[in-house]
């Protein structure tokens, strides 16, 4: 898929959204681990429910996304949160080093980008991450299998990071009840 075939298949997406996004539960959960200050990016951002959260914790965020209908979506509703929204293709302008004392991404994966990631939190930084696993219960997330973790490979992606928060249910147990067919973690550049 072109980089325009992309763009105009999440702008369609964005169009039909109705009001503001939604943080993902790794982040809200985990509220209590975020610095009281600094820089955030929620990396491709969708409508910015990440950024959203961070802003109104007191963080400085940019938020980046491929599509100009999320990002038009999010500056309206950041109000006068400190929220710097731009529209950004993350795979061919990745963050800069040293950039951020957390980084967001939620259903998102490219694994070409997470050496670029790591790079870019800042000593003592944190990296909250979740997205759509290989192992679960139904349907939902994407279809392709290269968009998917597989078991544990959230964890291999970062290495060099201490991990701090890890959770990946797969099918293990009651699959009726749990956190299924999502990985999340929450994991630290070393000081």
């Amino acid at each position: 898929m072109s980089d325009d075939e992309l763009r105009l298949k999440w702008d369609g997406r964005y169009a039909d959204a109705v009001g503001e996004g939604v943080p993902i539960e790794v982040l809200v959960d985990n509220a209590h681990l975020l610095p009281a200050s600094g820089l955030a990016l929620d990396l491709a951002c969708g409508l910015g429910g990440n950024a959203l959260f961070l802003a109104r914790r007191g963080l400085q965020t940019t938020a980046w996304d491929l599509s100009p209908v999320a990002i038009a979506s999010l500056q309206s509703a950041a109000g006068g949160l400190p929220i710097r929204a731009e529209v950004r293709d993350v795979t061919v302008l990745p963050p800069s080093p040293g950039q951020f004392d957390v980084i967001c991404v939620g259903h998102f994966l490219d694994r070409e980008l997470c050496p670029h990631i790591v790079a870019a939190l800042r000593p003592g930084g944190l990296l909250f991450y979740q997205t759509f696993t290989r192992e679960r219960v139904d349907d939902s997330g994407p279809g392709s299998e290269r968009f998917r973790l597989a078991s544990n490979e959230l964890l291999d992606l970062f290495p060099g990071l201490i991990v701090r928060v890890y959770r990946d249910e797969g099918r293990c147990g009651d699959i009726t009840r749990g956190w299924r067919n999502r990985a999340q973690l929450i994991a630290q550049r070393p000081a």
